[in-house]
C-alpha cells in the first residue's frame, strides 16, 4: 500500500529541496508548488492526502490559497499545515482562522516537521473512522451530522472547518459540560499542541458567527472556558 501524497507549497528552493528530501526518504509521495496560484491548481487536481502551505508566497499567499481551498467542497477537508517564518501569535491566529489544522515556525528540523505531519494524517484518518460510526446530534435548532460533516442551523447549512467542526461538535455532544481551553485544544487537535488561548477564543468567535442564531447555545465561562447550553 502507497504511503500518502503530499502538497509542498513554498518558494524557498532550499526549504522545498529539505522537505521534499525528509518527506520521500520516509516513503510520501510528493508534489511541489512555487506559487500560491500553482498550489492552489495543484490541489484541486491531485487531491493531496495533506498539503505543507508556506505562508510568504508570491502572488497569492498562504491565507489566500487555504481560504480558497476551504471554500470549494471538493478541498475544503484537506490537511493543511501552514509553515510561518515569524511564529508570531498573529499569524498562527490568522491561519487558524482560514481553516489551518496545525502550524509549524521557521526554522524547524527534519524530526519536528515529520512529527507533525504524521500527527496530523493520524488525527485525520481517527476522525475519519470515528465519524462514520457516530450517530447524528438534534440539538436546540441545530443538525450536526458527524459522518457526512455536515451542519444545519435553523434549517441552513453552515460551512465550517475541519477545526470548527470538531469544536462544535465536542461541545454539542455533552450540553452543559464546561471545557476550559487546554481540553478544547486537546480534544481537537491532541495533546501537547502548542496553541495560544486567544487563537481558541477566535475559533469560538468565528463559530458563533456562522452558526448565526444558534452561536448563542455556545456559552462563555468566565476564568473557565466554553459549554453548550443544555
Amino acid at each position: 500500500m502507497s504511503k500518502e501524497k503530499i502538497l509542498v507549497i513554498e518558494d524557498e528552493e532550499d526549504i522545498l529541496a529539505l522537505i521534499h528530501f525528509n518527506l520521500v526518504k520516509n516513503g510520501f509521495r510528493v508534489e511541489c508548488a512555487t506559487t500560491g496560484e500553482d498550489g492552489y491548481k495543484l490541489a484541486r487536481d491531485i487531491r493531496p492526502d495533506l498539503i505543507l502551505l508556506d505562508l510568504m508566497l508570491p502572488g497569492m499567499d498562504g491565507h489566500g490559497v487555504c481560504r480558497k481551498l476551504r471554500e470549494e467542497p471538493g478541498t475544503k477537508d484537506l490537511p493543511i499545515i501552514m509553515l510561518t517564518a515569524k511564529g508570531e501569535e498573529h499569524d498562527i491566529v490568522r491561519g487558524l482562522e482560514q481553516g489551518a489544522d496545525d502550524y509549524i515556525p521557521k526554522p524547524f528540523s527534519p524530526q519536528v516537521l515529520l512529527a507533525r505531519v504524521k500527527a496530523v494524517l493520524r488525527r485525520h484518518h481517527k476522525s475519519d473512522e470515528r465519524s462514520i460510526h457516530e450517530e447524528p446530534i438534534k440539538i436546540h435548532d441545530l443538525y450536526i451530522h458527524p459522518g457526512r460533516n455536515r451542519v444545519v442551523a435553523n434549517d441552513e447549512n453552515v460551512d465550517l472547518t475541519h477545526t470548527e467542526f470538531k469544536i462544535l461538535t465536542l461541545l454539542a455532544t455533552r450540553p452543559g459540560w464546561v471545557f476550559n481551553r487546554t481540553q478544547i485544544v486537546d480534544a481537537v487537535h491532541g495533546e501537547g499542541y502548542a496553541v495560544t488561548d486567544r487563537a481558541v477564543d477566535v475559533q469560538i468567535v468565528g463559530l458563533r458567527k456562522k452558526l448565526g442564531a444558534c452561536g448563542e447555545y455556545i456559552e462563555t465561562v468566565r476564568g473557565v472556558g466554553y459549554r453548550f447550553k443544555e
